[in-house]
Order: structure tokens, then C-alpha cells, then sequence
């Protein structure tokens, strides 16, 4: 019996949670940049991907927050392919990875395998609480992010 354990937030890049199905993970899976705060707040997140770019958060102002509130999260941020400014602002930051969005699955399953410490062998686990998230969460860990409502 597998024991998910590790919870990781995918913000604005929803797709790419598919890749993460059979690891040992609960993927959230949300659009909203302002959403991500409410369940950072509510919620233990043990990882975050995020595009830089959200529709209501842009130029990683998510990722920035985050940064700033919980340093030691692990973060990869997803840029437009060839976007160096992206790219620059990203690492400048100091997000542990920075991914293209056209990255293959089996790239980006291996970087958060690396990042999270677990093995990306499928054999660990074949079930991943796999959740769209449009809905209340029950309150958990609170971290200080400023409001944006």
C-alpha cells in the first residue's frame, strides 16, 4: 500500500499534473494565483509549480510571495520557451527549477522527483489523489501571504 504523504500545488499549468499521476504525491491542480494563496494558507503544500505567467498574478508574483513567505519550499517555475527575461527574473528569484513549458513529461516528473526526494519509479505507488481545485478546503497550515482580494 503506497502512502501519500507529499503534497505539491500546480498553478496555471494544469496539464502537466498528468505526468505526476503515478508517484507517491497528492497533485492540486488550480489556474488561479490568488487561489494557490488561499490554499497555501489553508493547506500543507510541500512543493509548488507554477507558470510565471497566471491570469490574475503575472511576472511570478505567486512565486515571489511564496519565496518570500516559505524560502525553503521547493518551487519550479514554468516560463514561455525561449523567454530569457522569464528565465533570468526566475532564477534571480531563486526558484529551485526552471522548466520551458514545452518540457517533456519524463523531464518534468524526474525534477520533481529530485526535488521532493522520492523515486521516480512508477512501482512505488499507482494512485495519485489527482484534484481540480474550485472548491473550500478545510484550514491546515497558515503562512502570511499578502492579500489580494
Amino acid at each position: 500500500m503506497c502512502i501519500v504523504d507529499r503534497n505539491i500545488l500546480i498553478v496555471g499549468i494544469g496539464e502537466k499534473g498528468q505526468a505526476l499521476r503515478e508517484l507517491p504525491i497528492r497533485v492540486l491542480v488550480i489556474d488561479s494565483g490568488r487561489q494557490a494563496i488561499e490554499h497555501l494558507r489553508q493547506e500543507r503544500i510541500d512543493a509548488l509549480v507554477s507558470s510565471w505567467e497566471l491570469i490574475d498574478l503575472n511576472a511570478g508574483k505567486l512565486l515571489k510571495n511564496v519565496k518570500q513567505a516559505k524560502p525553503s519550499m521547493p518551487t519550479i517555475a514554468f516560463i514561455k520557451a525561449g523567454n530569457i527575461q522569464q528565465e533570468i527574473e526566475a532564477r534571480t528569484l531563486g526558484v529551485d527549477a526552471v522548466l520551458s513549458e514545452d518540457i517533456d513529461d519524463d523531464h518534468f516528473r524526474e525534477v520533481v522527483c529530485q526535488l521532493l526526494g522520492i523515486s521516480a519509479a512508477g512501482s512505488i505507488c499507482f494512485a495519485v489523489e489527482y484534484e481540480e481545485l474550485d472548491r473550500e478546503q478545510s484550514p491546515a497550515t497558515a503562512m502570511n501571504f499578502p492579500n489580494y482580494t
